[in-house]
């Protein structure tokens, strides 16, 4: 690749967050009564949600190191948006429990009741002591912690991050909404077939011991996340949820016809989606990392992405509109999602969470965005 080539790459990777920053958010703020309104049943459990979850990867150091005031404020802000209930995503694997801990600590701070806030855990990774530099879990991908994870999928392995996740919050708080972190990559760690059906098992006792949780009380919506929407349609032949989670996979850049046919079979069932990495780890907004990686621009795929992107920026600009708000417009399109979950690494910039949320954007967008080839042209919901 020649130094040109370098530097028209470099161009396009900045051209997204160019974008982003500069292009104003002409929709106004959602008032308080319409936010009220828009609460739905997380499937068919007593929960009702907001359209938007917060989520909580930024309290855990993804991508960089947060100093605890701008967590403090992030924190503040979620809980000063003006949802009537503010529902928040963490995991033991977000910064090796340092996500639950700031959530916890901050909450006390503000003095919420616990019973105004709903706190989603995604089981599946334990708190064990760093050894090296950085955590061996996404190597790249978390800074200054202080602890590494492990996996720890099973009936007692789920009961023990369960009851790590709640020590870590503290005070009185604990989750309410469950699920099974990252099953796709723990069976893709699979050494053979018969490894794999014993991961499966340890999978299917996992659900076991969440849904006697249930049963007593001690949580309310039982639930998957996984970056591999295949590895959530395997599980659903063999465990019941209320709810599930997908990551990176129904996006504006990557929405698959056989996704879309799933989503419509859990919607039939009301089994709850909450739609969450809508921009593959921030590389839509002008982010380095794709799904987690580095992004590296000699590989012929990744280039197919930043052109992708560039494309996309240049779309919005030409609208009007940042790819942020079309991408979350996009990301709640199907009529089975109950919320989007978004991350913030400012605190500012929660409010503009809410608004993208809630508002609707108008059909010469989506017009647009199908005759660019950008989203197909028979896409269904919009």
């Amino acid at each position: 690749m020649t130094a040109s080539t370098d530097g028209k790459a470099a161009a396009r990777q900045n051209a997204g967050l160019i974008a982003l920053l500069l292009t104003p958010y002409p929709l106004p703020l959602t008032p308080y009564s319409l936010l009220h309104s828009m609460m739905r049943p997380l499937g068919q459990t007593e929960l009702q949600i907001p359209p938007i979850v917060f989520g909580a990867t930024t309290l855990g150091n993804l991508f960089r190191e947060v100093s605890d005031a701008d967590k403090a404020d992030i924190v503040e802000a979620w809980i000063e948006s003006g949802l009537s209930t503010v529902v928040i995503d963490s995991a033991g694997k977000y910064g090796a429990g340092l996500s639950l801990e700031v959530i916890g600590r901050e909450l006390r701070r503000l003095g919420v009741d616990p019973q105004s806030v709903l706190i989603s855990n995604k089981l599946a990774w334990r708190r064990v002591p760093l050894v090296g530099a950085e955590p061996t879990f996404e190597p790249g991908a978390w800074f200054g912690l202080k602890h590494d994870a492990v996996q720890d999928i099973s009936y007692d392995g789920i009961l023990r991050c369960w009851e790590e996740g709640n020590q870590l919050l503290g005070g009185g708080y604990s989750a309410q909404i469950v699920s099974v972190h990252d099953p796709d990559e723990y069976l893709a760690a699979a050494a053979s077939p018969e490894d794999r059906k014993a991961r499966l098992d340890d999978i299917i006792g996992a659900y076991r011991a969440l849904h006697e949780l249930k049963a007593a009380g001690l949580v309310a919506a039982v639930g998957v996340g996984a970056k591999n929407w295949r590895i959530i349609q395997e599980l659903d032949q063999y465990c019941t949820l209320d709810w599930v989670m997908f990551a990176n996979s129904f996006t504006i850049m990557h929405h698959p016809r056989e996704l879309m046919q799933f989503m419509d079979s859990l919607a039939t069932r009301y089994i709850g989606i909450i739609n969450s990495a809508l921009f593959h780890g921030g590389f839509l907004l002008g982010g380095k990392f794709f799904d987690y990686r580095l992004v590296d621009a000699d590989q012929p795929q990744d280039q197919q992405r930043l052109d992708w992107r560039h494309r996309f920026a240049e779309t919005c600009r030409e609208l009007g509109l940042s790819p942020f708000e079309v991408g979350v417009a996009f990301g709640r399109s199907h009529p089975g999602i109950t919320a989007v979950a978004l991350s913030s690494s400012r605190a500012d910039r929660v409010a503009l969470h809410v608004r993208a949320a809630t508002a609707s954007l108008p059909p010469t967008v989506w017009e647009s965005l199908k005759q660019q080839g950008l989203i197909a042209a028979d896409f269904p919901y919009l």
